[in-house]
This record gives structure tokens, C-alpha cells and sequence, in this order.
């Protein structure tokens, strides 16, 4: 895997860059803090997204920015690959809007599945990325300083070990998981088994066969008996239609008795309603006189003589015509009464309200006055606030008079000074990490000269160089710890100067508030004038009001006495019509009751009429019945001959035979069913016992075949258990033979003194240093460039093991490099120029350093510089042009 091009935009201190990589050996070069580091951090991100970063998404986007865009072109197994990830701010968070890798026949989108694609892709997550390809600044000696059983993970891991650990694993738990299963299904066999003998134990087969005998002979007798039982119901129902025959004959004597007992009450009844009726007719001709004497005393009484009943209606007529007439007048006067009243009463009303208005309007001035007093009581307090308040604006700006920036620039000169003081401290940091480095080394230096030695090559160092070298490197420490201290006095001046820029942004904030506040309290001035105005308008508004009121309600009281007068005088002509209507209503009624008793008498010679007719009706229907009578009477005498009395108690006698033999037979029935029914349940239940032995049998069968077949798994689970660890410890060994080898063979190399034999990597990734006389080191023993040399020895080898594993199926990726030198002193860097180099040599396409040691860039086959704009704060990236070969290429070449 090969990276091609990069292209940023926000990324950190980029705002915009791109950069296209080659094959060899690339330096990116560039002063402390101008933004190296961020190139590759941006390669890492692009290709795991969130899981290289150490913060948070918000992170990477450059500040004062509101999105971010990545995009990464690199070449994988001959593939070419694009993968853009783009961020934006939304408030105070940053999400991944866009993440998308695209690739021959293959779209790949979301932030998840870019990664797991990646992952697949490379055969490497995040982590085992920066175990392997990508040693990360002031990370140098992270193999070394992890534990055994950490290293062994992470080689794991690489190596695709762990793969085979995790299959040992799921087959370990797979065994368990078929044990488990195993042991309840032998369970559920045994408890098979034993419902098995206590089901045999009862003989079920010979039960059954009993109770079918018993049953059949019971179902003979039950068959038999039936047989004789048809036969007493065949004569109990011939002697029960006899005696049918004979009932229904008496039956019908009784009913014509009875019939001819009715027919006779009714002739008789009928008589005596006739005789009745005839009592009513006399009766009514009486009320008819009665009548006739009372109408003629009211006609007696009446004004205008009505003697016939045409003329009874023509005077009713009148009268009535008379009486609408004398009510529509008094309806009309009864309408004016109404209207005068209520016109009456709502003057009154009005001219209430008129002075209740009055009343309240004078209230409602009384509260206008106390409210304008109170609006312009504010309106004073206000103004005198607001005066408060400029007057502290005027305080407070005069604070920048003796400022070194102008009102509204602080937060600006803020993060000025904060940006210095990063810089500085950040200067700071990588000072004193070299001066830790090269105090280590002079102390190392200084106790291998008290000895007598060189510190290179162990020999006498009487004539060696090397006391001269240690005197360069004391200055040079010196130069160091004054620059150092140089950086703390700006640190602290900074820290002196951002205190007092804070000082000066509160002070802006503050203005800005009383801005704010004496622009909300004029707005109130003016808008509590424009109320006292309101209210004084509305003040004259009522107080001329309250006159009107009192004048209208004087007017109006005086419209209401004349609408009462009006009433009165309407009134009287009511109760005069009212009189009048008593007098014509009395006479109508006199003529009501006699036109009722009028029709009295014709209905009472009607209902005569209709009595004489009923009773010539009733006659007549006697007559039929009479006739009837007798026909019935002929017909009971011939049913009474009819009847055979010795046949009718031959037949009682035959039935109660019958029914008595029938009240044996069907008792014994019923003894012989239940009995059969019991046996029927009783063979039920054998027969379900039977075929629950038979389907227990078949489970015992099934049970065992699969006890046998999980028992078969189980061994099976457990030889692969074994097998994955096997194979496991298998790899695992000759890995860490291999990777013992590689170790030994980067570490002769680079190494040219004789005062360590060898390196050991026992089977537990447990490291180990020899010196020449056969003493074993830990590796944290080794001076900090010796470590330092010693864990790229280390880091390389595993880059060349995992290469070689994968035998060329999945290329590994570019070896990145950043910052290696930062422990390591000038002899140190050649060994490590030598490394780079040997690593060319094994067939390592691409290898990125970031450093800005000249020996490596001299060694470069690329060069990019990293530059940063100190006014914009922003980086830029530039491939720089090569007139030579590079010390690398003529050593390749050499080789």
C-alpha cells in the first residue's frame, strides 16, 4: 500500500495543501510547530477516522472554521483508492458530514464502514497501524517500554495470530456449549428410561386384553336385552293407542257437555241483555224531556229569540265576530302599554347608567392622575440611572488610552498572546527533551571516561576523539539551558501580558453591556413619556366626559316620566274593552250550552234507534242457537253408545304389564352401559398408556442417537480446541525465531561497536540485550539513543516479519517516521540513516520521516518544507528541489 496524494482544506493549521508522494524515502522538513506532524496525522485520520485521533473531531477543524476536508489518493495490490472525509461545526459540536472510498467496483460510504473496509483492506485496525507502519512522535519507545505479555498482543495481533486465539476460544466455548447440552439430554434419556419401566411395570398389554373379554360380553347382554325391550315397547304403545282412541272419544263427550252447558248460558244471557236494552231506551226517552225544558229556560234568558239551531249558530257567529274584533283593539292597546313601559323603563335605566358613568369616569380620573404621577416619577429614575451609566462608560474606555491595542481588539490580542505563548512553550518542551537526551549522553560519556573506555568501541580512550566530543556537547548543553531559560523569562512575560489582555476583554464585555443597557433604558425614557402623554390626553378626554354624562342623564329622566303617562292613560282604555269582552263572552256561552243540549237530544233518539235495532239482532242470534243445540246434543248420545268397556280394560291391563317389564329391562340396561362405558374409558386409558410406551420407546431412541452424536461433537470440539492452540503456539514460536533473527540482523547493521553480541526474544516476546562477555541487559539498561536505535531495530524487524508473513498477499503500508531523532545524538542519527537505508534494501517502497535533522534530509529522495505564516497563522507545504543524490541513494546503490 502506497500513499499517492494528499489534499487538505482546514485541517488543523491548514487551510489549504496538497501534497503528491512518491516511492523512497520522503523528508518533511519544517521548524518546530510549523505543522509536520499534522500531514501524517492527516493519513492516519483519513483512513481510520475518529479511532487515530487522541481528542475529538473538534479537534482537527481549524479554528475560526466551520468545516474540514480530507482526501487521501493511495494504491493498494495495483488498486487505486480515493477516500474524502469532509467535517462540519454545527454550534459546539463537529460530526462527519461526507466519508466516502471509491475504488475499482466499489462504493464504500459512512464513517463506520469506510473503516471496516480499511481494516479488511490492510489487515491492520487502527492499532496495530501504529504498532507496525507509523511510529508516532515522543512514541519511540513504545515496544520496549510495553509489557511481555502488551508486545505479545500487539504482535499478535499484526501477525493475524489472534485469529487463531479467538477460534480456540469459540471452539472452547462450543465444547462447553455441547456439554452442556450433552449432560440435559442424558438427563432427559434417563428420565426417559425410567418413565419407561414404571409404564411396564403395570402390564399394560395384559390389562387391555382383559378388559376387551369383559367388554364384549357385556356388549352381548346389553344387545339381548335391547332385543326384548322392543318387543314390550311394540305392545305398551298398541295398548296405549287403544286407550287413546278411548280418551280422545270421552274427550269429545266432555267437550260437547261443555259446548252444550255454554250454548245455553249464552241463550240466556242474550235474553237478559235484551230485556236491558229495552230499560235503556226508556230510560233515554226520559232525558229527552229533561232537555227539552232546560233549553227552553235558556232561551228565555237570551237577548235575541233563537228558536231553531240554524239560528242558534248565525247569533253564535256574531258573537264571535264581535269578540275578535273588541280583542284585536285590546291587543293593539296592550302593544302600546308594553312599548311605553319598556320605554319607560329603559330611559330609567339609561339615565342610571348615564350617572353611574359619571360616578366611575370621575374614579377613573382619579387613578390617570396617580398613574402619571407614577410614570413620571420613573421617567427621573431612569434618567438618572442612565447618567450612572455613562458616566462608567467613560471610565472604563478611558482604560485603553493607555493600552497597547484599541477599544474592540482584545479578544484578537488575546489569542495573539496565547498563540506565542503555545509556540514557546512548545520550544520549551522539545529543549528540554534534548537537553534530557544529551545530559544522558554526557553522564554515560562521563562514567565510561572515569573508566577509562570509549563510549563507542569500549577501547582505552587515550588519544580518542571522543574527550573532545564531549566537551562539544557540554556547550552544546549549556546553549541549550540558555536558550531555555531564555523561553520560560518570554513564557512568563506572556503570561503577564495575557493576564492583563483578559483584563482588558472583560473590560470590552463591560462596555458592551452598558451599551446595551443605556440603549434599552432611552428606548424606556421615550416609551414612558409617550404613556404619561397618553394618559394625560385620556385624563382631559374623561373630565369632559363626566359633564356630558350628568346633562344626558337629567334629559332622559324626563322622557321617562312622560313614557309612564302614556302607559297610565293606555292602560284605563284596556280595563274598559276587557269589561265590554266579559259581558259578550257570558251570552256566548248561554248559547254554547244550548246548541250542546240540542245535540244531546238528537244523540239520545239515535242511540233508541240503534237499541232497538240490537235487540231484533239478538233475538235472531238465539234462534241459531237453539238450532245448534240440539245438533250437539244428537251427536254426544251416539259417541256415548260407541264405547267398548271390557276392550279398554284388556288394554290397561296389556300397558301396565308392558311398562312394568320396560322399568326392569332398562334398569338392567343402564347397569350393563355404565358398565360397558367404564370398561370403554378403561381400555381408553390402557390404550393411551400403550402409546405413550410406544412414543417414549421412540424418544429413548431419538435421545440415545443423539447422545451418541453430541458425544461424537464434543470430541470433535476438543481436538479443535487443541488443534487452533497448537497450531497457535506453533506460529507463535517460529515468529519470535524469526523476528529473533531479523532483530539480531538490523541490529548488527546499525551497530558498530563490539560491546553487544546479540538479542534474544524468548516465547514470551520477553527482550534481552548481550554484551560480549555474556551479560544479559534489560533494554531499558541501554543509554536513551541506544533505546531509541534499538526500538527501530525492533519496530522494523516486526515491519519485514509482517511483510514476509503475508508473502506479498496484502503489501504493507508506508513506513512512517515521525520525529525519530528527538533522542538521538549526532552518531546515533547516522546509525539511524543506516537503518532507513537498510530498509530500502529489504524492498520497502515508500517511507515517510518528518524531521528537521539535516543528515535526513540529505539522505531524502523527496523533500517536502512546511512553512507557517506567523501574521495568518496557517501552514503551507512545498516539495523543495534535490540538485544531488541523497547519501541514501549512494548507499543503496553501494549495496
Amino acid at each position: 500500500m502506497r500513499v499517492t496524494k494528499l489534499s487538505l482544506t482546514n485541517f488543523k493549521p491548514y487551510a489549504t495543501a496538497e501534497i503528491d508522494l512518491r516511492d523512497g524515502v520522503t523528508v518533511i522538513h519544517g521548524v518546530n510547530g510549523s505543522g509536520k506532524s499534522s500531514l501524517l496525522e492527516a493519513v492516519f485520520f483519513a483512513l481510520y477516522g475518529s479511532k487515530a485521533l487522541e481528542g475529538t473531531l473538534d479537534d482537527v477543524v481549524t479554528n475560526g472554521t466551520e468545516a474540514c476536508e480530507i482526501d487521501l489518493i493511495f494504491t493498494h495490490q495495483g488498486e487505486t483508492y480515493e477516500l474524502i472525509r469532509e467535517l462540519k461545526r454545527s454550534g459546539e459540536r463537529v460530526s462527519t458530514r461526507k466519508c466516502v472510498l471509491t475504488g475499482p467496483d466499489v462504493t464504500i460510504e459512512g464513517a463506520r464502514d469506510v473503516r471496516t473496509f480499511v481494516t479488511e483492506l490492510l489487515r491492520m485496525d487502527a492499532e496495530a497501524f501504529i504498532n507496525c507502519a507509523y511510529v508516532q512522535q515522543g512514541d519511540v519507545n513504545k515496544l520496549i517500554n510495553a509489557t511481555p505479555k502488551q508486545r505479545q498482543d500487539m504482535i499478535d495481533d499484526l501477525l493475524q495470530l489472534g485469529v487463531l486465539e479467538e477460534y480456540r476460544t469459540r471452539a472452547g466455548q462450543a465444547r462447553l456449549g455441547v456439554e452442556d447440552v450433552l449432560g440435559n439430554t442424558e438427563g432427559a434419556l434417563q428420565n426417559i428410561r425410567n418413565q419407561i419401566k414404571t409404564k411396564e411395570d403395570t402390564e399394560p398389554y395384559a390389562r387391555l386384553n382383559n378388559v376387551e373379554n369383559e367388554l364384549s360380553d357385556v356388549t352381548t347382554r346389553i344387545e339381548n336385552y335391547e332385543g326384548e325391550k322392543q318387543k314390550a315397547e311394540k305392545a305398551r304403545d298398541a295398548a296405549e293407542s287403544t286407550l287413546s282412541e278411548y280418551e280422545e272419544k270421552q274427550q269429545r263427550v266432555a267437550s260437547l257437555t261443555e259446548s252444550i252447558d255454554g250454548i245455553q248460558n249464552q241463550i240466556e244471557s242474550t235474553a237478559a241483555e235484551r230485556s236491558t236494552l229495552k230499560e235503556q231506551s226508556t230510560e233515554h226517552r226520559a232525558q229527552i224531556q229533561q232537555l227539552s225544558a232546560q233549553a227552553d229556560r235558556l232561551r228565555e234568558s237570551l237577548s235575541k229569540e233563537v228558536p231553531t239551531a240554524n239560528i242558534i249558530e248565525e247569533y253564535e257567529q256574531q258573537l264571535t265576530e264581535n269578540l275578535d274584533e273588541i280583542r284585536e283593539k285590546r291587543e293593539e292597546l296592550r302593544i302600546k302599554q308594553s312599548a311605553y313601559k319598556n320605554q319607560a323603563n329603559a330611559l330609567s335605566e339609561k339615565a342610571t347608567h348615564l350617572s353611574e358613568r359619571a360616578e366611575t369616569t370621575e374614579t377613573e380620573v382619579e387613578t390617570l392622575q396617580e398613574e402619571i404621577q407614577s410614570v413620571t416619577d420613573q421617567i427621573k429614575e431612569q434618567k438618572e440611572r442612565l447618567e450612572t451609566l455613562k458616566t462608567e462608560r467613560q471610565s472604563l474606555s478611558s482604560r485603553f488610552d493607555a493600552a497597547p491595542i484599541d477599544s474592540g481588539s482584545a479578544s484578537s490580542y488575546v489569542k495573539e498572546i496565547q498563540t506565542q505563548k503555545e509556540e514557546q512553550t512548545t520550544r520549551k518542551a522539545e529543549l528540554s527533551a534534548t537537553i534530557e537526551s544529551l545530559t544522558d549522553a554526557i553522564e554515560e560519556t562521563e562514567h565510561l571516561l572515569a573508566e577509562g573506555k570509549c563510549p563507542e568501541c569500549g577501547q582505552p580512550v587515550d588519544g580518542s576523539p571522543h574527550v573532545h566530543d564531549l566537551s562539544d556537547d557540554r556547550e552544546r548543553l549549556s546553549e541549550y539551558q540558555r536558550k531555555k531559560a531564555a523561553i520560560e523569562e518570554k513564557v512568563s512575560s506572556l503570561t503577564t501580558e495575557l493576564a492583563e489582555a483578559q483584563k482588558l476583554v472583560e473590560t470590552e464585555s463591560r462596555i458592551d453591556e452598558i451599551e446595551t443597557t443605556i440603549t434599552l433604558l432611552t428606548e424606556r425614557i421615550d416609551e414612558l413619556a409617550e404613556r404619561r402623554s397618553q394618559k394625560e390626553h385620556q385624563l382631559n378626554t374623561k373630565q369632559d366626559a363626566i359633564a356630558e354624562y350628568r346633562s344626558q342623564a337629567e334629559s332622559v329622566s324626563a322622557d321617562a316620566q312622560t313614557k309612564q303617562d302614556q302607559h297610565a292613560e293606555v292602560t284605563a282604555e284596556i280595563s274598559a274593552f276587557t269589561d265590554e269582552l266579559s259581558e259578550i263572552e257570558s251570552e256566548r256561552d248561554q248559547l254554547t250550552e244550548l246548541s250542546e243540549i240540542t245535540e244531546r237530544q238528537t244523540e239520545l233518539e239515535e242511540r233508541i234507534e240503534r237499541l232497538t235495532e240490537k235487540r231484533s239482532e239478538l233475538q235472531s242470534r238465539n234462534d241459531e242457537r237453539r238450532e245448534w243445540l240440539k245438533q250437539q246434543r244428537d251427536e254426544r248420545e251416539s259417541l256415548k253408545e260407541a264405547v267398548d268397556e271390557r276392550a279398554i280394560e284388556s288394554a290397561k291391563e296389556q300397558k301396565s304389564n308392558a311398562e312394568q317389564y320396560l322399568e326392569q329391562v332398562t334398569e338392567m340396561l343402564t347397569q350393563l352401559t355404565t358398565k360397558r362405558d367404564r370398561l370403554t374409558s378403561e381400555r381408553g386409558e390402557i390404550t393411551a398408556e400403550i402409546e405413550q410406551l410406544e412414543s417414549l420407546n421412540k424418544q429413548q431412541t431419538q435421545l440415545q442417537q443423539r447422545v451418541d452424536a453430541l458425544s461424537a461433537l464434543r470430541s470433535e470440539t476438543s481436538d479443535l480446541e487443541s488443534m487452533y492452540g497448537e497450531i497457535r503456539a506453533t506460529l507463535r514460536q517460529q515468529n519470535v525465531e524469526t523476528l529473533e533473527r531479523m532483530v539480531n540482523e538490523m541490529f548488527d547493521l546499525i551497530y558498530a561497536n563490539d560491546a553487544y553480541s546479540h538479542i534474544e526474544l524468548d516465547g514470551e516476546y520477553e527482550l534481552s540485550v548481550f554484551q560480549k562477555d555474556g551479560e544479559r541487559l534489560d533494554p531499558e539498561q541501554l543509554s536513551g539513543g541506544e533505546r531509541a536505535l534499538f526500538n527501530l531495530s525492533l519496530r522494523c524487524a516486526i515491519y519485514r516479519l509482517l511483510a514476509e508473513g503475508i508473502d506479498g498477499a496484502a503489501p504493507t503500508p508506508p513506513l512512517i517516521l515521525d520525529e525519530p531523532t528527538v533522542f538521538l545524538d549526532t552518531g546515533h542519527v547516522d546509525r539511524l540513516v543506516q537503518l532507513v537505508s537498510e530498509m530500502r534494501g529489504f524492498g520497502v517502497d515508500q517511507i515517510l520521516i518528518v524531521s528537521h535533522d539535516d543528515k535526513l534530509i540529505d539522505a531524502a529522495d523527496d523533500l517536502v518544507t512546511v512553512e507557517k505564516n506567523p501574521t495568518t497563522n496557517r501552514s503551507t507545504v512545498n516539495r523543495a528541489d534535490k540538485p544531488a543524490l541523497s547519501a541514501l541513494q549512494v548507499q543503496v546503490g553501494d549495496d
